[in-house]
């Protein structure tokens, strides 16, 4: 889906340098000095769009420092006057794409790692392109500590079931595969926090979700 480019977004973000990072790279390996914790775990998350999540997530887990990630500045600027207007002091917005995060950061500076509805291309010469491909979790795996958990959110079927052979075929370990979170266990659907896209569309089918970890090696 086309995104409408927004004239305010980018000069919003470039005036709330503490919370917008537009330079991601530079920070390779001295993210933690981004937060007012330095020493909290950081979680990150690929694809903020709006920030829902993200947000929700620092709000509910202070402790813990999170970084989103999104190639749209349309869709991340309201990330970050969410950010802004909370005042939040565990949460960055980055404008860039999940190409290849090993640029991005050092092995073991993210302990946790997010996919939420990610873009599912279907049609089979897209596979590569997919979040949760080889290629991806390669990358996934050069930054993140051993035994790390990733957490998969989706409400398409053709890609939870290719994540899954996915995961599964990369060496991963399934520590929950949940076939519909809204109608399922109280517990975890109790600790869910909803992307946008979730809350509008989780009463119009099920919202698969896998929670996986890295293997040691």
């Amino acid at each position: 889906m086309r995104v409408r480019k927004k004239k305010w977004a980018l000069p919003y973000m470039q005036d709330h340098p503490d919370f917008a990072v537009l330079e991601p790279g530079r920070y390779r390996g001295q993210w933690a000095s981004r937060f007012a914790n330095p020493k909290a775990p950081i979680h990150l998350e690929i694809g903020s769009g709006k920030g829902q999540f993200i947000i929700g997530m620092a709000q509910k887990h202070p402790d813990v420092n999170y970084i989103g990630i999104d190639l749209e500045d349309s869709v991340l600027a309201m990330a970050v006057k969410k950010a802004v207007n909370a005042g939040l002091k565990n949460v960055q917005l980055v404008l860039t794409n999940g190409g290849d995060v090993a640029d991005l950061f050092e092995k073991g500076e993210v302990q946790q790692l997010y996919l939420n509805f990610s873009d599912p291309w279907p049609k089979k010469r897209h596979t590569k392109r997919r979040l949760t491909s080889p290629n991806f979790l390669t990358s996934y795996q050069r930054i993140l500590p051993a035994d790390a958990p990733l957490e998969f959110k989706t409400d398409n079927r053709g890609l939870f079931e290719y994540s899954l052979v996915s995961l599964n075929n990369f060496g991963l370990q399934f520590e929950r595969v949940n076939l519909d979170l809204h109608h399922g266990n109280a517990e975890e659907l109790a600790a869910n926090v909803e992307t946008e896209y979730e809350e509008k569309f989780k009463e119009k089918g099920p919202i698969y979700k896998i929670r996986a970890r890295f293997r040691i090696n």
